[in-house]
């Protein structure tokens, strides 16, 4: 039997439900994640570490230095977290931060429309990886001659979701 195939598939209901991340400053990163994003403090633990959400959640995002305190990222080719993806309900929400990245001087490292959603990518400030990104309806994602989802990736349009964010 493969191990790419399970022969008893998890439970469709399962979710990514929060990450935590080793960070080097919580306050860099609190500033970035809740000054930039828009992220709330839900309950720090002294300086060590803080727990973040969007709305009324326990925490979507953890952040503590308890073995990274004024640490470095990964070099590059060692494993690890390659990017977290954070989920917007609406284009128009991710198109928002955009707008905030912008207004923050904060670069993009990539943009795409992989035909099921369209991304941001980018990097906090401790080099972790994040995509931020919206799904397309499910009646438009591409799908193959046998009905299989057929992902891609070409240029976004990032002017569009400039629009689209401020209403146009």
């Amino acid at each position: 039997m493969s191990q790419t195939e399970p022969s008893n598939p998890i439970d469709p209901r399962v979710t990514v439900g929060h990450v935590h991340l080793k960070v080097a400053e919580i306050e860099r990163s609190l500033d970035f994640y809740c000054g930039v994003l828009g992220f709330q403090v839900v309950e720090r633990w002294g300086k060590d570490a803080a727990f973040i959400a969007a709305g009324d959640y326990h925490h979507h995002i953890g952040l503590n230095t308890w073995e990274s305190k004024g640490g470095k990222p990964p070099a590059p080719g060692t494993t690890g977290l390659y990017h977290v993806a954070l989920l917007y309900p609406t284009r128009a929400a991710l198109g928002d931060a955009l707008l905030r990245l912008q207004r923050a001087g904060i670069a993009l490292s990539g943009a795409a429309d992989h035909g099921v959603s369209e991304a941001l990518y980018l990097n906090d400030p401790d080099g972790n990886g994040l995509e931020l990104y919206w799904d397309k309806p499910r009646d438009v994602w591409p799908r193959s001659e046998r009905g299989e989802i057929a992902m891609y990736s070409r240029a976004l349009d990032v002017e569009g979701l400039i629009r689209v964010a401020a209403g146009g």
